[in-house]
């Protein structure tokens, strides 16, 4: 057997041959195992060079092989059209054979268009055929990478290839006649590209940033760096191998990592890793494709930064053994000492954050450290007061270490402890009372200057010697003394329990005590004096005042009785009426309801209304018992069916008779008459005055200083002048419903007003007299004007003006007057004066 075809239908030579130079044709036969189904192909084969054999098919050794699918393939390679032939002969058949792949390498430099293959039919002979393709490529983007001979059915490729692009294409072939008949299924082309190597590995990243711990042993994963290559990867083109280049530093050696040539893997390969010496490396990392080979391959590199990060491999380390501060007494949340600390460890991380811890030397707990966040020093503070007089000084050991544990292997340093002397300063300490409140009991009453007891203070100051005096702080009642020197306490007045100072039976007093250090200090203790009772307050009568019906019924007064003492010295109370005088007991009874309550009513079937006093002796059940006379003012008064006393029946409670209480209910309804009859005058009055308009306002004209002292007129008490004739009437500039002209001042018109000739804003200099005999025309031929208000009246006469004014004018004392002085006023008034100088009257 010459030749043999695989599984996946290559086909082959079994061993070398001589082909004569004439074509080869042999059958192929294809079949479906689980169908039964056969096909059947004719293969012509021409000789080929041994040359052109594609590199990917490797000969067995010694064969010359003669294949179908050479790259590039001959001039005169044909493809025939495959057959399909079973035990009825040859005919065709859908499914047909797959035409082997046609491998064409990237980048070729032509020249174009390059023969790939030739397609033919064998029917070709017979009649004459069209070829054409179809496909991506071909008719479909990309376009034309490919044609075809449309007689002959060479396929030709039209421009170099890229694999990285496209690595392959699939193509159908068509074969038809002249009228565009199929003559020919189609049959499937496979192109594939051969990959040369024209791509550089290329990094996923330029910087790759990874970390390892300081001290980590040989071997251990520090990062990856990875790098692809476009060429193809089951090639050598595109198998990328890495190497480390560099590594800065070299410390404390030159090669400390190493890199896994084919996954990118970077590891440890040294020991000594520190950070404190070294914190950071830089590597250069080299990626070749071609499997690493220097000299073929493409390479390209990026930057690896390995930090080496912290452990806690430095204990913390004090600066000193010993370190000293002092205290004053008394004093907390005070720092008294400063703690200096060494860690190498990365800075502000818990490797070298401290922690500080007292071991020693403070089992009262007065200190404790804590750390400065900034510096890292440990701050002794004062947390719970010192006493100097109990400790002078504290020797304290501490101990410092870091809030993550220490590596493994790390031991702490004996550096690590260290001791803290503290001095307690004295001071003036204030003197206190040891029984601070301070209770004592005592019964009311007691007389002043009895000794009570002895409230002395002590002063903390051992060392010192000191003198305390006492003084009072507050004392509400002014009840007590305090003895300066000794604190002895006395009384200053009687202690009394029903006092409004005393809250719930003690009474509570505050005292001073200071010393005479320097500064002075000082300190308060309270007293308090419980109080005990005293049949010392007579039991009083409520209430005070009732009202009783005048014939005895059902109603009675109820009456209790008060005490301020507290038991045993208040009830139950005896309630008693007195045998003086003798009409209590006639008129009144008693009736004790419980020890507390008693009720009084009348014994008489009638009694007259009025007002009586009663008087009830009331006593306690103290030791000795207290009594006291209450008097008890009682309203005996006429009642209704309800038993409530009337209105009429409360006033003739009060002691007057039923016709005093008529002439009284009289006079009540008359002074409401009068008091609604001068209301109303009042209002009409006040209706009149709003009515009237005045030709001026007063508060304008210096004439309104005339003084109405007594006046003349017809006769008319109740007269009304109206001095606002006498001002002119462009005054009144200021009243807005003010028409121009003069008008009546007592009724609005209603009809239309006469228009007189408005006056000038300025006063004309003439005199009084024209002003007036003016207004006089003006009213008497007012048409809105009633008949008896024609006539007005301007002068009024007073007397008394101490100021010169027109009120002088007429006197009813005297008639004769010396006017002259009116020159003196301006022309307003030189008339005017001649006037009345002469003896003429209004």
């Amino acid at each position: 057997v010459d030749f043999k075809v695989g599984a996946d239908g290559t086909v082959f030579a079994t061993r070398e041959l001589q082909v004569p130079s004439e074509q080869v044709a042999f059958t192929v036969t294809a079949w479906d195992s689980q169908t039964a189904e056969r096909w059947d192909a004719v293969v012509r084969l021409l000789v080929a060079q041994t040359s052109s054999l594609h590199s990917g098919h490797k000969p067995q050794k010694g064969k010359k092989i003669v294949a179908l699918d050479p790259s590039p393939p001959p001039k005169d390679t044909l493809l025939p059209w495959p057959r399909h032939q079973n035990a009825d002969g040859l005919r065709r058949r859908k499914r047909d054979w797959v035409i082997p792949p046609i491998n064409v390498p990237e980048n070729s430099r032509g020249p174009f268009p390059q023969q790939l293959v030739r397609i033919r039919s064998d029917k070709d002979n017979d009649i004459p055929i069209r070829y054409s393709i179809t496909g991506v490529g071909a008719d479909q983007p990309p376009m034309e990478v490919f044609s075809i001979d449309s007689m002959s059915g060479r396929m030709y490729v039209t421009r170099p290839m890229d694999r990285e692009e496209h690595a392959s294409y699939h193509l159908r072939a068509h074969a038809v006649d002249m009228n565009g008949n199929k003559v020919e299924n189609p049959i499937d082309l496979y192109i594939y590209v051969i990959d040369m190597n024209d791509n550089r590995p290329e990094f996923i990243n330029q910087v790759y940033n990874g970390s390892v711990d300081e001290g980590s042993k040989p071997g251990t994963y520090v990062m990856t760096v990875t790098a692809n290559d476009a060429d193809d990867s089951t090639t050598a083109n595109g198998m990328v191998r890495y190497r480390i280049v560099t590594q800065t530093p070299q410390s404390p050696s030159q090669n400390m990592f190493t890199i896994n040539s084919e996954t990118g893997d970077i590891v440890t390969v040294a020991a000594g890793l520190d950070r404190e010496k070294v914190q950071q490396y830089t590597v250069i990392v080299q990626a070749t494709d071609m499997e690493g080979n220097l000299n073929y391959g493409l390479s390209n590199t990026a930057t690896a930064i390995i930090t080496v990060t912290d452990v806690n491999d430095n204990p913390p380390e004090f600066t000193a053994s010993t370190f000293a501060g002092e205290v004053p007494e008394n004093r907390v949340e005070t720092v008294v000492a400063n703690l200096t600390v060494m860690d190498r460890d990365q800075p502000h991380s818990p490797n070298w954050n401290a922690v500080y811890r007292i071991i020693s030397g403070d089992p009262s707990g007065h200190f404790s450290v804590r750390t400065d966040p900034v510096t890292n020093e440990g701050m002794v503070t004062v947390v719970k007061a010192v006493d100097y007089e109990l400790n002078r000084a504290f020797m304290l050991t501490v101990m410092v270490s870091n809030q993550a544990p220490l590596a493994s292997g790390i031991q702490m340093s004996f550096q690590s402890t260290a001791g803290v002397t503290i001095s307690v300063m004295d001071i003036n300490e204030a003197p206190y009372f040891p029984s601070n409140h301070k209770l004592i009991r005592l019964e009311e009453g007691v007389p002043p200057g009895t000794v009570l007891t002895t409230f002395s203070a002590v002063d903390p100051d051992r060392f010192m010697q000191q003198a305390v005096r006492y003084s009072k702080l507050s004392d509400p009642a002014n009840w007590l003394h305090i003895n300066t020197t000794n604190g002895q306490i006395t009384t200053a007045a009687v202690l009394d329990r029903e006092s409004l100072y005393t809250k719930n039976n003690v009474y509570e007093a505050t005292f001073l005590a200071a010393d005479n250090g320097i500064p002075p200090a000082s300190g308060t203790g309270t007293l308090q004096i419980y109080l005990i009772d005293i049949n010392d307050n007579a039991p009083e009568l409520l209430p005070k005042e009732a009202q009783i019906c005048e014939k005895p019924n059902l109603n009675a007064i109820n009456i209790t009785a008060a005490d301020a003492d507290i038991d045993p010295n208040i009830g139950p109370y005896v309630f008693e009426l007195p045998f003086v005088p003798a009409a209590v007991r006639k008129n009144w009874t008693i009736t004790r309801l419980n020890g507390d309550y008693a009720q009084l009513s009348l014994r008489i079937l009638y009694l007259e209304a009025g007002m009586y006093d009663v008087p009830i002796i009331v006593t306690d059940s103290g030791n000795p018992p207290l009594s006291n006379t209450s008097i008890i003012k009682v309203k005996v008064c006429p009642c209704d069916d309800n038993g409530d006393c009337t209105t009429i029946g409360a006033v003739a409670a009060a002691g007057l008779g039923t016709g005093a209480i008529v002439a009284i209910l009289i006079c009540i309804l008359i002074l409401l008459t009068m008091v609604l009859l001068f209301v109303m005058w009042m209002k009409r009055r006040e209706k009149e005055r709003h009515t009237k308009q005045l030709l001026i306002d007063p508060e304008d004209d210096v004439r309104d200083n005339i003084l109405k002292y007594d006046e003349e007129g017809g006769g008319e008490e109740d007269q009304d002048y109206d001095l606002s004739q006498l001002q002119q009437p462009e005054a009144m500039g200021h009243v807005p419903s003010k028409a121009p002209g003069v008008r009546r001042v007592d009724e609005r018109p209603v009809g239309a007003e006469p228009q007189y000739p408005v006056r000038p804003m300025v006063p004309h200099p003439g005199d009084i007299g024209d002003f007036i005999n003016e207004g006089l025309r003006a009213a008497d031929n007012d048409p809105t004007a009633p008949p008896y208000d024609s006539l007005l009246v301007f002068d009024y006469e007073g007397s008394g003006s101490t100021a010169g004014s027109v009120s002088s004018l007429n006197s009813s004392s005297s008639g004769d007057q010396d006017y002259d002085y009116l020159n003196d006023w301006g022309p307003r008034f030189k008339k005017l004066a001649d006037m009345y100088g002469g003896g003429e009257e209004d």
